[in-house]
């Protein structure tokens, strides 16, 4: 579930269509991908944090951006 992706859609007071259409995607699509559902590719999650106005770490992969593990 990728609730740190909803939270920053909220935040801007965008829907799921607003950035839908942003990104060339169906709302649908944004929807699964909220919902842990649907692994966007690569250039689909740059795209995001673009419309977004953030960056893949903290929007997709903030496991291990603080430090490392173990």
């Amino acid at each position: 579930m990728n609730t740190r992706m909803k939270l920053k859609r909220v935040a801007l007071g965008m829907t799921q269509a607003d950035l839908a259409r942003q990104v060339g995607v169906t709302r649908q699509t944004i929807s699964m991908i909220e919902a842990g559902a649907h692994n966007p590719t690569l250039s689909l999650c740059v795209a995001i944090c673009r419309a977004l106005g953030t960056d893949l770490n903290s929007l997709f992969w903030e496991e291990g951006a603080h430090g490392h593990h173990g």
